[in-house]
Parts: structure tokens; C-alpha cells; sequence
């Protein structure tokens, strides 16, 4: 038997590359682009409910002077570069969320639709992918009535999207874009709004349930006021057990920008110096008590912690150990 050493092994592998007999075959097979990501649902424990965070999309915002009205745009461009983000955009994801109590399957706001942005849409076949047939969601909890959160309500074809589910809104956000003379006379920038929420919601309103913030909207699930955003912009604080979730729902933007610097305002926001407020009183309570908080335009799965940098404050988002 011959003896193993490097010099035989480096022989008869220069012997196998000379030899075409002995040289493995190469397989070339051009493989189109997918273009395409894993369905997007993420879904963790709270107590005795599942929480089910279902990704709609993105919108790339394009940044302009007026998008943080009265900071320059070359600071807000800094402190995206600082985050490794993109500073010609201010992304905006939609991560709508499915509270299942054990008892009632409860929808907190409905997205998109697939009707605003091009690069939004995907909730209805990332529910399914997650396996939640929307016939089954008892209960529609509305936070406020910007686009990306009550179009959703309908599908495309216009019937409803939910067709079993209590519809259930804030009753100053009804109050303020439901009254026709405020519609008329609203300034330009929110007449297209006042529009949509018409659209959305005339042929229902019959059907549609009022609640006042400060009120529970479900079992373990309590709604309270975050106005500025909008005028009943509405967040939720749910409990199960002796854990606790904050829904901040849209009191903070981009955490790159609005949580890093919760005092610049957004153009977002109807009561813009309101919304700072909001944002600075939600996430000085949500470090400060080391609370677990959802949002809607964090980074998917928008699930995680708030901590104080300096005169600011950072997003922490939570371990992927918290899957099931």
C-alpha cells in the first residue's frame, strides 16, 4: 500500500485537472431573478395571545425640504447616513397587526388595500401565508383614518375584505374627517383624505361602531389618545397575563429620524407640534418602563424596545428568539 503523504495527494489532484475523464463536469444553468421575498408574517406570545404582525409593503418616500418641516434636510440626510439608510428616501413600511385572544380574532388597522403605493399591497397573501382566513376576524380596531390604515377595509373589486368583522373607529377621528363642512373647507393638503375616508366608509356607516379612547375595544385590548398625528389618532395597550404590549401605532415615524430627534416635526402629522408631544410623552414611557411596543412604520416586524441616547432615543428591535 503506498504511503499518504501531501506530495501523492497534490499529484493526484493535478492529475484529475489535466485528465478531462477524471475532471468533474460543470453544470451551467442560468437561474432567472425571483424578484420576489418569503411571504412576510411574524408571530410571537404575549401572555395567552398570539400576536401576528403582517407586512403590507413599503413606501419610499421621496425626501424633501418639507417632509421635516424646519430642520435642514442635510441634517435629516445625516442622521439616516448615520443609521445606514437610504437619504434620498424616508422609508415608510405598513406592518398591520392580528391579535388572536383565544376567543375573538381582532384586526388593528387593515393598510394599504392595494391601493396607494406601488410597492405596497401584499396583506391579504401575507394573511393567508400566515394562515388567517379573514372570514374569521370578528373585530376591526381602527387607530386613525389615514389611507394606509383603513383602505384595507375593502379590497380591490370592492366588497369587504373582512366580511364578518365589527368595524370599530375613533370617535374624534369620525367626528373630524366624517363632517361634511369641515371637508369643504379644508385646507388643500388634507382635501384628498377627507375624500378617501367618504369613499371608505359612506356605504357603511350604519355598521360602523364609535369608541371613545380611554375605552377597552376588546378583551385585554385598551385604546388611548395619541393625537397630533391626527385629530383621534388612537394607540392600544394589550395585556394578557402579566405581559404588557404598546401599540404606538403611527406616534413615531421613521425611528431612524422621529425617535433618534422626537422633537422635529412631520409633515405627516395634522397638529404637527401636538405630534411632537405625543411622541416625546410615548417614548420617554416606553424606555422608561422597558416596555415592549409595537409600531406600524418601524422596520418589519416593528416589534422591540425604546432606549434613551442621549437627548434622544433609539429603537431596539426584538430577538428572533421571541418566534414560536
Amino acid at each position: 500500500m503506498s504511503k499518504l503523504t501531501r506530495r501523492t495527494v497534490l499529484a493526484a489532484a493535478a492529475a484529475a485537472a489535466a485528465s478531462p475523464t477524471l475532471a468533474p463536469a460543470r453544470v451551467r444553468a442560468a437561474a432567472p431573478v425571483s424578484g420576489k421575498q418569503a411571504p412576510g408574517f411574524y408571530r410571537y406570545k404575549l401572555g395567552d395571545y398570539e400576536i401576528t404582525v403582517v407586512n403590507d409593503g413599503v413606501w419610499n418616500r421621496k425626501l424633501e425640504d418639507s417632509t421635516v418641516p424646519g430642520t435642514p434636510l442635510t441634517q435629516v440626510r445625516q442622521v439616516l447616513s448615520e443609521a445606514f439608510q437610504p437619504t434620498e428616501t424616508l422609508t415608510i413600511p405598513f406592518n398591520p397587526v392580528i391579535i388572536n385572544t383565544g376567543a375573538r380574532l381582532v384586526a388593528i388597522d387593515t393598510s394599504t388595500g392595494d391601493r396607494a403605493f406601488p410597492t405596497a399591497g401584499t396583506y391579504m397573501a401575507n394573511l393567508a401565508a400566515a394562515g388567517i382566513d379573514a372570514a374569521k376576524v370578528d373585530t376591526i380596531v381602527i387607530s386613525h383614518f389615514h389611507p394606509d390604515h383603513i383602505n384595507g377595509i375593502w379590497t380591490k373589486d370592492d366588497k369587504l375584505a373582512f366580511p364578518n368583522a365589527e368595524i370599530m373607529v375613533p370617535a374624534p377621528e369620525w367626528a373630524f374627517w366624517m363632517d361634511e363642512a369641515k371637508a369643504s373647507n379644508a385646507p388643500e393638503g388634507l382635501k384628498g383624505n377627507y375624500a378617501n375616508c367618504k369613499r371608505v366608509f359612506a356605504s357603511i356607516a350604519d355598521k360602523v361602531t364609535r369608541y371613545e379612547p380611554g375605552k377597552e375595544v376588546a378583551p385585554g385590548i385598551t385604546s388611548w389618545a395619541a393625537y397630533g398625528h391626527t385629530p383621534g389618532h388612537t394607540g392600544f395597550t394589550v395585556s394578557s397575563g402579566d405581559k404588557t404590549l404598546l401599540m404606538i401605532i403611527d406616534a413615531t415615524g421613521n425611528p431612524f429620524v422621529f425617535a433618534r430627534h422626537p422633537e422635529w416635526e412631520y409633515a405627516s402629522d395634522v397638529d404637527r407640534k401636538m405630534g411632537v408631544d405625543t411622541r416625546k410623552r410615548l417614548l420617554d414611557r416606553a424606555a422608561a418602563d422597558k416596555m415592549l411596543i409595537q409600531a406600524m412604520h418601524f422596520p418589519f416586524p416593528a416589534n422591540g424596545h425604546i432606549v434613551r441616547d442621549g437627548s434622544g432615543y433609539r429603537f431596539i428591535p426584538t430577538a428572533w428568539s421571541h418566534l414560536l
